[in-house]
């Protein structure tokens, strides 16, 4: 499936130079404004295989490196989605790697410098990268703790990108041109999202974001009124506060016709 992505600056441009480069990326950016679906766009525009971790504070190193596991009565090496990465050269993308534990990030510093090598210790074996391989991370930063931050050794071996939500301009081309959604309804949620941000409904944790309005169009086109879309991607999604709701509506009536 082909992904579609319009770029809002130069993000293309410094992921295909960092690519070459066989450096590693750190993708920053709010819930929903398009980090996985950039890289999901580069594999396909350097015609590279994806692998994606989700991570979360219980990944191990074993668990992006591999193990050994039991087949019937022996035991046998099974390659971790890193592993299989760097030997097939793929793009390996580990989503909010601040939910990773710091132990875990420890083990890609060798592949994120000069050295650009993965020790297997299990197997006595130190990788190369196949060509091709390149690291991709995100994160929220909005999210970020005390806790939960990247160490300096690790910022420092990565080329950052930026990303943020769109102008109205842009929103609306990602809307229309690369999703397929008229005009007519485009407008009024990007008119919506836009005031939102700007002055957000107090007890929302999240901007609006692009990919709820592209969630609500979808549901739009599938017979369901606007409205009632809006109030099941935004009103409903972002909180399980009753007022906090009922306030969101209010917002999503001002710019959306029942």
């Amino acid at each position: 499936m082909t992904v579609s992505y319009l770029p809002a600056g130069e993000e293309v441009a410094l992921f295909t130079a960092a690519h070459l480069a066989g450096l590693p990326l750190l993708l920053k950016g709010p819930t929903g404004v398009g980090k996985t679906a950039l890289v999901e766009h580069m594999a396909q525009r350097l015609g590279r295989p994806l692998v994606t971790v989700a991570c979360h504070e219980d990944l191990t190193a074993a668990d992006l490196v591999g193990r050994y596991l039991l087949e019937g009565d022996r035991t046998v090496w099974v390659d971790g989605p890193l592993t299989r990465a760097v030997r097939e050269g793929a793009l390996c993308y580990l989503d909010e790697v601040v939910e990773a534990r710091p132990d875990t990030v420890v083990v890609l510093h060798p592949l994120m410098d000069h050295r650009r090598e993965l020790h297997l210790e299990r197997l006595g074996l130190t990788l190369q990268p196949a060509p091709g391989f390149t690291l991709v991370m995100s994160y929220n930063p909005g999210y970020q703790s005390l806790l939960k931050d990247l160490k300096a050794s690790t910022r420092q071996r990565l080329v950052a990108i930026d990303l943020d939500f769109p102008s109205r301009e842009h929103e609306l081309r990602v809307l229309v041109e690369a999703h397929g959604i008229e005009a007519t309804v485009a407008q009024p949620l990007v008119q919506l999202a836009q005031a939102l941000r700007r002055q957000p409904v107090d007890g929302t944790s999240e901007a609006v974001s692009t990919r709820a309005l592209i969630a609500a169009a979808q549901l739009h086109r599938g017979g369901v009124p606007l409205r009632q879309a809006l109030d099941a991607t935004l009103a409903c999604a972002l909180t399980d506060d009753a007022s906090v709701a009922a306030a969101l509506r209010e917002c999503i009536a001002t710019y959306v016709d029942a």
